[in-house]
């Protein structure tokens, strides 16, 4: 299939950018593509108008500080899976990269482009909503923060305005004492996930501190759930976690079965996240 008509704009600058989402409520932005172009191809999606901004300057870096990393909007997922400085600060968004889609979808496909997206069976989206993310959006009206929390509204749909442009996400570093897992189960690997797993565990001496667990592909949203008190009890674990969740049908799998991975990547996540934790301990 074809998409429909629209119009194309590729702007040099920023204000540019910005001034032409506001004269059009049904133009959308285009970074790398690989979410909304098949959209467009199967008339899922119909904007108006497209906003290239790709050649918009200072979208395409990785920033990596001691307390976090913050990643552009034109950054590749290629780019930011390849930095060894991003494993070293946050290892779960690394850990997570790893599980997206294909080289050649990595290669074009941006971090912050999958986060607006906000398909609840990609990785990101429920890395951000772990981690306590955020994502910058500017406007002709001035800049915002949003926060993971508030990002996530529905099914492939963000809070983030049709006139707005996202700048760059930020993923809080892996704190003292803490360690992550990261799991999924896909019928190939590239797919999107049936389910998936992460957790972030933080000691106190010999003790579980906090123990928070994300799961993508289960809900409509990515969810966080907080385990700390049935962490050492896969059963317990996994009661708690689907008490929380709400396990869907859909042509690739059925309610019962999501929630049979949940019991078992819960439990095998925890124990990884734990060990990760101990391990940079020592």
């Amino acid at each position: 299939m074809k998409p429909a008509p629209f119009s194309f704009v590729r702007p040099q600058g920023l204000p540019h950018a910005l001034e032409a989402l506001a004269a059009d409520p049904g133009a959308k932005v285009l970074a790398g593509g690989q979410s909304l172009v098949p959209l467009l191809n199967m008339r899922l999606a119909a904007p108006t108008t497209l906003v290239d901004i790709n050649g918009l300057p200072d979208l395409d870096e990785i920033e990596v500080a001691d307390d976090g990393v913050r990643v552009g909007a034109l950054v590749r997922h290629a780019e930011v899976l390849a930095s060894p400085d991003v494993r070293r600060v946050q290892p779960l968004v690394s850990l997570a990269l790893a599980h997206v889609a294909h080289a050649t979808i990595r290669n074009r496909g941006t971090v912050v482009g999958s986060l607006v997206h906000a398909d609840a069976a990609a990785e990101l989206p429920m890395v951000l909503s772990l981690l306590g993310g955020s994502v910058t959006v500017t406007s002709t009206s001035g800049q915002r923060l949003v926060r993971a929390a508030d990002l996530f509204a529905g099914p492939l749909e963000s809070t983030v305005r049709h006139d707005e442009i996202a700048l760059h996400a930020f993923f809080p570093a892996l704190a003292e004492a803490e360690g992550v897992g990261f799991e999924e189960i896909a019928r190939r690997h590239g797919d999107y996930a049936l389910c998936g797993v992460g957790a972030v565990v933080r000691l106190e001496g010999d003790a579980v501190a906090s123990a928070r667990v994300g799961y993508l592909s289960v809900c409509d949203v990515p969810t966080v759930v907080d385990l700390t008190e049935a962490w050492d009890s896969p059963d317990d674990a996994a009661d708690l976690a689907l008490a929380r969740l709400d396990p869907a049908d859909d042509i690739h799998g059925t309610a019962a079965y999501r929630a049979r991975l949940v019991r078992v990547l819960t439990a095998r996540v925890l124990r990884a996240a734990h060990d990760d934790a101990r391990s940079r301990r020592a």
